[in-house]
């Protein structure tokens, strides 16, 4: 005959020893020293760690104080730690030859860890733009999944209900940009690994490099071969030519080689300062328009002073 009887969960004898103090402490995070053969790289980590000038520096600073700021990592489903940020703080330790590393674990979902990841590294100097493009991806569709898919009885009541759910303004909006700029960034990630490459290595500049990503792979594949016997890449308008050749079926081996060929119009001397450049010398909450303003003047302060400097 079975029991009637409640189960009743006992407490462990720490909680019944410890205080409420104690148990809130427990809870807190804290810094541990973890061994770097536990720690594991986060998937489809974006950025890049490179064994150049910056990390030797780092090597020599953490063999000098140590590493100052702890790196984040939560838990992985294989056993040890997952990396969200301090890869490049990994690398430095090892090449310091140390074991271990300070850490702080957190219990972070999949999605907010990729958020943590990337808002940890976007702001690195020396960020390529393939680089970028992959971690605002990543960023983007980390937020889209978080928000959720809008109920299907809305999805066909408004053409503009989708504007709800972009995660891309979103992303936009957090870094000072508009959700334009934030998509054509992340369109690179759909050029071939070659045309990647190639702006990556500064060969093809980024404007026209949006224009490419709109091409099919098979075109984009003819691109490449093309860009080889030409010894050649495409401006803006050569670029904004093929796209819309490819949108009408009109791009093939012949067209794009007439474009590609044909003589190029001298470049208009100018001097372009994107956004991202000049981020980092004003608040964050500054839009483009309020940093040009700035610029202007004090420009215009220095041209006084310099023209009151040559009345003397």
């Amino acid at each position: 005959m079975k029991s009637s009887a409640r189960k009743v969960e006992l407490a462990s004898a720490s909680d019944l020893f410890s205080t409420e103090q104690e148990r809130q402490d427990a809870k807190l995070e804290r810094v541990q020293q973890i061994p770097l053969t536990e720690l594991y790289p986060f998937p489809d980590h974006p950025f890049s760690v490179r064994d150049d000038d910056s990390m030797k520096e780092t090597v020599e600073s953490i063999k000098d104080s140590g590493v100052l700021q702890p790196a984040i990592a939560r838990p992985r489903e294989g056993g040890g730690y997952e990396l969200v940020s301090g890869h490049r703080r990994k690398r430095a330790c090892e090449l310091a030859g140390l074991e271990t590393m300070p850490v702080i674990v957190r219990d972070l979902d999949r999605d907010t860890a990729i958020i943590f990841m990337v808002d940890s590294n976007i702001q690195r100097e020396n960020i390529s733009p393939m680089e970028k493009a992959k971690a605002l991806k990543m960023k983007m569709e980390a937020i889209r999944r978080q928000a959720g898919r809008p109920r299907k009885e809305q999805e066909n009541n408004s053409p503009n209900n989708s504007a709800n759910f972009r995660s891309d303004d979103e992303v936009g909006a957090e870094m000072g940009m508009s959700g334009d700029t934030v998509r054509n960034i992340i369109s690179l990630t759909q050029l071939v690994p070659e045309l990647q490459q190639m702006v990556d290595d500064k060969k093809i500049a980024v404007t026209p490099a949006y224009q490419i990503a709109a091409l099919k792979p098979e075109e984009q594949a003819l691109l490449v071969e093309t860009i080889a016997s030409e010894q050649a890449t495409p401006s803006v308008s050569q670029a904004q030519r093929m796209k819309q050749l490819s949108q009408s079926g009109k791009l093939n081996e012949d067209t794009m080689l007439d474009i590609m060929t044909e003589e190029k119009k001298p470049e208009v001397d100018k001097i372009v300062f994107t956004s991202d450049t000049l981020r980092k010398y004003f608040p964050r909450s500054y839009t483009p328009k309020q940093m040009q303003d700035t610029i202007i003047k004090l420009l215009d302060q220095w041209l006084k002073k310099r023209q009151r400097q040559q009345e003397r």
